[in-house]
């Protein structure tokens, strides 16, 4: 069946596994791109494709006139936003509306209740769902920030009223830190959500993230497709996530606790679409919300894997009127996520750059979500995630058995000059990934968000690993990549408007069975 053309507001790897998902169900593609990215692989999985402006995500991913102009030009009408960019901007899901475009997600009223994180604050606080002591709204200034902290008491976490990821995030432990904090907090999430907003939030420390994935019909209806664990952060932002959570398995009271209250919320708010409740849970099994996240989430994968359910495909479905709510899906077995970053595996800063191979373990049970088939460059411009690499096991032991052997297959490699000098600075988090998949802690399923900074050796890197497998020639097969790709930085097959599949992607595409 042919349906209507779909838009994806977004690029990388979600793009990628949103085109996946609309091709099957028969939905054309139509994708952006950002002047940086015109040779990026999501490209090759839309049917044509739309520059959207400069290589800043304000002037491109982030601009609603252009991505809506897209829309219009490429004859969708639906719009599909990913993750992170647009996701979580009702203003965005109003232009949508106006254009006579379907947005595929909750609504501009649902998500201002509970997307904005002061809302969110206010909604649970009126359905007597437990959350995090702090500031009731957003706070005018550092001053005002200290006198949430003095009432509440130290140490704090700043975070932005929009968006998530860990981008606009700080903890402060003292008055003498909250100035530059709150300008340095403040800051990113300008540029990253271009609102830079601030509350103030009490840090509980210690404590499992958990969040629970939900699914609501937009009438009323929800239900729950189980949970995760998202414990294991660097920078308030997770590397690790699993289904279902250890901590959960000690406390099966909270766990269905956690269930009520998420659907109860997003009936009351008549949710559509998918969503997740993010939570807090001390070592005595009490629990905290902390925000909802209303778009479909990095570590969805896991849900996936446990479940059988293509979330993805249940949003166009609802999208386009053809889904009726089912009854919560069973669960089977454990499930593991973790994030291959190109990043100092010791400061874990951004380490972008040229990608001269890379090799991603396969296998029935590994599943593994990446902007990169070959080569390619991680951009400085945009999040430097490589791949996401999943797994799934009858046992949790299983899963994190099998975690290990994608790990230790996986390669990544830089692209050297002729001679053999290394282009560029990247550098991987693949030998923390290696070392956590192996610590104890993990193994017990103990873990708490505070947990790499109680193993230091996790960090304690002897070289890169992104150059440990580089050393000798490429082969021939690599050779041919790396050249390809120098041969398409160099000229573009893309018209600065419009472009539909031009040699040499056509080719690749065709032999990879992307189009038809």
């Amino acid at each position: 069946m042919i349906h209507s053309p779909v838009l994806i507001a977004n690029r990388g790897e979600i793009a990628i596994r949103i085109a996946r998902t609309c091709r099957a169900l028969g939905f054309p593609v139509i994708g952006i791109y950002s002047e940086a990215d015109q040779f990026a692989e999501h490209l090759r999985y839309c049917d044509q494709s739309y520059c959207v402006g400069p290589a800043s995500p304000k002037e491109s991913y982030l601009n609603v006139e252009r991505v809506i102009d897209a829309a219009r030009k490429g004859g969708a009408k639906y719009v599909h936003p990913g993750y992170g960019f647009l996701s979580e901007r009702p203003h965005f899901v109003e232009a949508c509306e106006k254009a006579g475009l379907i947005f595929v997600g909750p609504s501009a009223e649902s998500m201002r209740l509970m997307g904005d994180k002061i809302q969110a604050r206010a909604t649970v606080d009126r359905l007597k769902v437990p959350r995090v002591p702090g500031s009731a709204g957003a706070v005018q200034g550092a001053e005002e920030a200290k006198s949430f902290a003095r009432e509440i008491g130290y140490p704090i976490l700043l975070k932005a009223t929009a968006g998530g990821g860990g981008k606009g995030m700080r903890r402060v432990d003292s008055d003498a830190d909250m100035s530059s904090a709150f300008e340095g907090a403040s800051r990113e999430a300008l540029g990253a959500f271009g609102d830079g907003s601030m509350y103030v939030e009490k840090l509980i420390l210690e404590p499992h993230h958990v969040e629970i994935q939900v699914f609501g019909d937009g009438k009323g209806g929800a239900i729950h497709l189980g949970e995760r664990e998202c414990s294991i952060q660097r920078r308030h932002q997770k590397v690790w996530e699993e289904s279902p959570a250890p901590i959960l398995d000690r406390f099966p009271k909270t766990r269905e606790a956690m269930y009520e209250a998420a659907v109860r919320v997003a009936k009351a708010v008549k949710y559509a679409s998918a969503g997740t409740f993010e939570f807090i849970v001390d070592d005595q099994g009490n629990f905290y919300f902390l925000e909802m996240n209303t778009r479909l989430q990095v570590e969805h994968p896991v849900t996936e894997w446990v479940t059988g359910v293509d979330l993805v495909a249940w949003q166009l479905l609802l999208a386009s009127g053809q889904f009726a709510l089912p009854k919560i899906p069973d669960r089977r077995g454990s499930a593991i996520e973790v994030r291959l970053y190109a990043e100092d595996p010791h400061s874990f800063l951004p380490a972008p750059g040229p990608l001269g191979l890379i090799q991603m373990p396969q296998g029935a049970f590994v599943r593994v979500d990446s902007a990169f088939a070959h080569s390619g460059e991680v951009s400085l411009h945009y999040d430097p995630m490589i791949a996401k690499i999943s797994v799934w096991g009858g046992t949790r032991e299983q899963a994190i058995q099998r975690l290990r052997v994608a790990l230790d297959e996986t390669r990544v490699q830089p692209l050297r000059k002729v001679d053999g000098t290394i282009q560029g600075s990247l550098r991987t988090n693949l030998s923390f990934l290696k070392k956590l998949v192996r610590n104890a802690t993990v193994w017990g399923g103990n873990t708490t968000t505070d947990l790499i900074s109680r193993h230091p050796e996790l960090t304690q890197v002897a070289e890169p690993e992104s150059h440990s497998h580089a050393t000798g020639s490429l082969t021939w097969e690599a050779a041919v990549s790396v050249c390809l790709s120098q041969f398409l930085r160099d000229s573009s097959p893309h018209d600065s408007k419009k472009t539909a599949f031009a040699s040499p992607w056509s080719l690749t595409a065709r032999r990879e069975g992307v189009r038809e």
